[in-house]
């Protein structure tokens, strides 16, 4: 499900609450959106020449724009018990601090960061290259960069697209960017011989609530030999807690389906939800 609002700002000078202009994106359920925009007057806030350079939006363009006080009750109906996504907290922080700026009540929603999204969606952005520019080239999304509706719009896309390749609903999102990044880094390590699991050969797939490298670590230190993929000897397959939630069809990952086929072929491999291998690991001889 992909109903859900993305806002962008531009603020006149580095004072965040200097907003000179709001892009609000509406997403619905099948990926379709309409847009919304809206120039505004930050009245006593000057117009930097380094800002004006970056968006083009100048003093007397919006000299009989509304001001964010003005405009405040229709960004509530846009954004009130909605998921909302702004691409890194700049947005969201320059709407709450102008918000409080004027007095105005807070609006009631959830945020999502849609760079926090890209940069576990993707591994080759889990670092670097996760600006909406370099993610608008690289998935040749059209982007009209610094004008707030276009980054609104870009930012939901991404979104969507991660939606659309993790089979994570936004529902999942929310919390799955406050867990850590999945990276390259290779887990594969031998079990310790001490270890009440020692023998058994674990592989672990999905979103897991630790780093991968640290859940590799503890399944070695009780013995496990830890392996980067499914293979002919793997005893056990860990799943990550979210992704056990979904298991139908290719929802599942494909060393989830992997370790299926071996199983139907006969091979003796326990597929084990990350909790319950928490607890596993933890028994004593």
């Amino acid at each position: 499900m992909m109903n859900f609002v993305a806002i962008d700002v531009e603020t006149a000078n580095p004072d965040l609450t200097s907003i000179c202009q709001i892009g609000v994106a509406r997403f619905e359920d099948d990926g379709s959106y309409d847009v919304w925009s809206s120039l505004i007057n930050p009245k006593n806030h000057y117009f930097d020449e380094t800002n004006v350079l970056i968006h083009g939006i100048t003093q007397d363009m919006v000299a009989r724009a509304p001001t964010f006080a003005e405009v405040y009750d229709q960004l509530a109906d846009f954004l009130n018990s909605r998921i909302v996504v702004s691409h890194t907290s700049f947005d969201r922080v320059a709407m709450t601090l102008t918000a409080e700026k004027y007095g105005l009540n807070k609006i009631n929603c959830r945020w999502l960061d849609s760079a926090r999204v890209a940069r576990r969606a993707w591994p080759e952005f889990s670092k670097r290259g996760y600006g909406l520019s370099n993610l608008s080239k690289h998935f040749n999304i059209k982007l009209e960069h610094h004008n707030a509706p276009d980054d609104a719009r870009v930012a939901g896309q991404i979104v969507c697209k991660a939606v659309r390749d993790t089979n994570l609903d936004l529902e999942h999102w929310l919390h799955r960017i406050d867990q850590p990044i999945s990276t390259s880094e290779k887990i594969a390590r031998e079990g310790n011989p001490a270890g009440h699991l020692y023998g058994e050969i674990v592989c672990f797939t999905g979103a897991l609530s630790i780093a991968r490298k640290e859940a590799a670590a503890l399944a070695a230190d009780a013995g496990c030999t830890v392996k980067e993929g499914v293979t002919s000897d793997t005893t056990l397959l860990i799943v990550g807690d979210q992704d056990i939630r979904r298991l139908a069809g290719h929802t599942k990952s494909t060393k989830h389906r992997k370790a299926e086929k071996l199983v139907a072929n006969g091979q003796s491999i326990r597929i084990v939800a990350e909790t319950d291998f928490g607890r596993l690991i933890k028994i004593s001889d």
